[in-house]
């Protein structure tokens, strides 16, 4: 078996070949336009027996990796991380140049069996792109009513309330009497505000018609789990993709940062909170917790019983979060199960 490693960038993509003990065959680098793919495959056919290894599959590697899934070959994907350590235990002081990072990407392939396996992409795609999408609109509502808020307060006695919404903001400005010219033009800043405001409502509540299409075709039932509703369902069958390539719900619960890290020494058994792993699907896990711990049901029973236990609030917290990654593995592999029946 022959490993091709790719070190992916914008203008060119740079690929080294290894054998089964890990020593290079083969090198080449080439720019990227229309006819890359098709000059890696003809280099590459000299070897038959081959597997793709492709540095940041589901970053900069992207349409490289799925161009070569859809052909039928075997990709995997190999985290930046894992190179960047290959490269540290390699000879030659750290030297970080593009053959020596497909070398690397390749040797990691080679020896790591658990990478994961690029596929086509499918409906969970179209759910992490709508709501990458719904933080971006998001992120750039709250921006605008901030600056909102700001030129409000200098035409208003005791400027906007909190939680400032498009119809609130129209009804306070119906009111605004400018005196001066300064007054006048902090006025249409706040109209051209308000139009924009208006228009990323509009634009959300678009995002969220998508989100739940796409949802209802992903045929998911993540939705019934309380204090879980359709954008923090979408994240995380976005950002999760195939269930499969988790073994376990610890597999599972260490990718979201929600299982604590070992940090035992001699005969001092401790552990201590993992800062690592998917950063957003950590985040929706405290949400649904926040959520769950502010209403009546098991989640919040659960929560309360670790208080009792002597738990600190974020202790608790964080443990009722490590159940929900379960909860959330369980309901997503039962999904899968279904899914694969319906389809036998």
């Amino acid at each position: 078996m022959i490993i091709i490693g790719i070190d992916p960038h914008k203008s060119s993509h740079t690929a080294v070949a290894v054998d089964a003990a890990g020593h290079k065959v083969g090198q080449r680098r080439f720019i990227v336009n229309s006819g890359t793919f098709g000059r890696l495959l003809h280099w590459c056919a000299q070897w038959p027996g081959r597997r793709f290894a492709v540095e940041g599959a589901s970053g900069l590697g992207r349409s490289l990796a799925q161009q070569l899934a859809a052909a039928g070959e075997d990709v995997v994907d190999v985290p930046s991380t894992l190179s960047a350590r290959a490269r540290l235990l390699a000879t030659g002081g750290d030297r970080k140049t593009d053959p020596a990072d497909a070398l690397h990407v390749a040797q990691v392939a080679l020896f790591r069996t658990d990478l994961r396996r690029v596929t086509a992409e499918d409906q969970s795609t179209i759910l992490r792109l709508l709501t990458e999408r719904h933080d971006d609109l998001t992120g750039e509502r709250t921006r605008i009513v901030n600056r909102l808020h700001a030129v409000l307060r200098d035409l208003l006695p005791g400027g906007a309330p909190t939680r400032l919404s498009a119809e609130k903001a129209a009804t306070l400005m119906k009111g605004i009497r400018p005196a001066t010219a300064t007054d006048h033009c902090r006025r249409d800043i706040a109209r051209d505000l308000l139009a924009d405001l208006r228009r990323l409502d509009r634009q959300v509540k678009g995002n969220e018609a998508q989100m739940r299409d796409a949802l209802a075709a992903a045929r998911t039932s993540l939705t019934s789990l309380p204090g879980l509703g359709t954008v923090l369902a979408a994240k995380l069958v976005g950002h999760v993709g195939d269930i499969s390539r988790f073994p376990t719900e610890h597999h599972f619960a260490s990718y979201v940062g929600s299982a604590p890290l070992d940090a035992s020494s001699g005969k001092r058994v401790r552990h201590r909170l993992n800062t690592g792993g998917n950063r957003a699907l950590n985040s929706a896990l405290h949400i649904i917790a926040v959520c769950q711990i502010r209403n009546d049901g098991r989640g919040r029973e659960y929560y309360l019983r670790k208080i009792s236990e002597g738990k600190t609030p974020a202790e608790a917290r964080r443990a009722l979060k490590r159940r929900l990654s379960n909860v959330v593995y369980r309901i997503m592999k039962r999904d899968q199960r279904v899914q694969l029946a319906a389809a036998a």
